[in-house]
């Protein structure tokens, strides 16, 4: 029995087509800056977002780091949001290698940071306080798309205040493809329009895109140039990494357009799951289906679809992600098993 995996879209497997990319990819030494593909990876998708320059990592968590790293010095302080990966999610590598203050706020229903919270967490200039230097959102959050006035507000809130911007864009083009109809329905000018209200931008490729490795933080020069060291420092240093710069490659030429697939696919189970006893499912907005489980009912329910070849995480609240590897009979499945949990159909 094909095990229907819905824990996370990072546990997508490099397609033949995508292997063979990575398998004709020529090579260099990226630390010395001569990889060719490494190189055509970050100029492609600075081009692609309109920014001057990009720098790939090995993971979302360092390419983070190094962009609230290389935006803020020891003692300066970020507002983000209670659930964003860089506060939440991420190990505390800011405060920790980067003492720099988290300042969190809570979410509102949609994901966004309410303006009035934002703009009360920022410091005076008074040396009792942190050094308030950076807004850092993240789009998706939850699996749900930053409205774009909220962007463009958000973002001139900050300017106005003297504010970097960062971008953790894990999932940046799930939701790009979530608003493309805003864009003539190209998936591409959404993610531009989407980063063009930040100073920097980190995009994950092993995540729905479905590279096996890496992600790309994206800015202006001397702000990559500022990254780069940070990397250094923190363990980023790849040599042949071409191999793995040529699936993010694929992935940006081939897998973008698809994510509208996934997202379809988790209203699909969102639908199918809603008229069960016990369970309250949030409609999802990408890729990402939350469901509430009623007290008392939850327990058993991981291991009741483990045994029917559907994994699911319950974390915090129970999360199925749909991904490359997930078709529509893996769905039907999974909605036969909670049927089946739930109704003892």
């Amino acid at each position: 029995m094909k095990v229907v995996d819905l824990r996370s879209d990072t546990v997508t497997q490099p397609t033949p087509a995508m292997r063979e990319a990575m398998m004709a990819a020529p090579l260099g030494d990226d630390v010395f800056g001569d990889d060719p593909s490494v190189n055509l990876l970050q100029d492609a998708l600075a081009a692609a977002l309109g920014f001057e320059a990009a720098l790939f990592m090995p993971s979302g968590t360092q390419s983070n780091l190094c962009a609230l790293m290389s935006h803020c010095q020891r003692g300066d302080e970020y507002i983000v949001g209670q659930f964003a990966h860089t506060y939440r999610w991420e190990g505390g590598g800011a405060a920790v290698l980067g003492s720099i203050q988290p300042q969190p706020i809570a979410h509102a229903p949609d994901g966004s940071l309410p303006l009035a919270d934002i703009a009360a967490n920022i410091k005076p200039d008074d040396a009792h306080f942190a050094r308030t230097r950076l807004l850092a959102l993240e789009n998706t959050i939850g699996g749900k798309v930053l409205p774009l006035a909220y962007l463009s507000e958000a973002s001139h809130l900050a300017l106005t205040h003297g504010l970097a911007r960062h971008l953790d864009g894990a999932r940046l083009f799930n939701a790009a493809v979530a608003c493309a109809h805003e864009f003539g329905h190209d998936p591409y000018a959404a993610a531009k329009g989407i980063c063009s209200h930040f100073d920097s931008v980190s995009v994950c490729f092993s995540k729905g895109l479905g590279a096996p490795v890496g992600s790309v933080l994206c800015g202006s020069r001397d702000f990559i140039k500022r990254a780069h060291r940070w990397r250094k420092m923190t363990g980023g240093g790849l040599r042949q990494a071409g191999m793995l710069a040529a699936a993010a490659h694929h992935a940006l030429e081939h897998h973008v357009g698809r994510l509208a697939q996934d997202h379809a696919l988790a209203r699909h189970l969102a639908q199918g799951l809603q008229s069960l006893n016990g369970v309250t499912v949030e409609a999802p907005q990408t890729n990402i289906v939350f469901v509430d489980v009623a007290p008392g009912k939850a327990a058993g329910l991981l291991d009741h679809l483990k045994a029917r070849g559907v994994l699911a995480t319950g974390l915090y609240r129970l999360r199925f992600v749909t991904h490359l590897d997930v078709d529509a009979q893996g769905v039907d499945r999974a909605i036969a098993a909670m049927r089946e949990y739930f109704e003892g159909v």
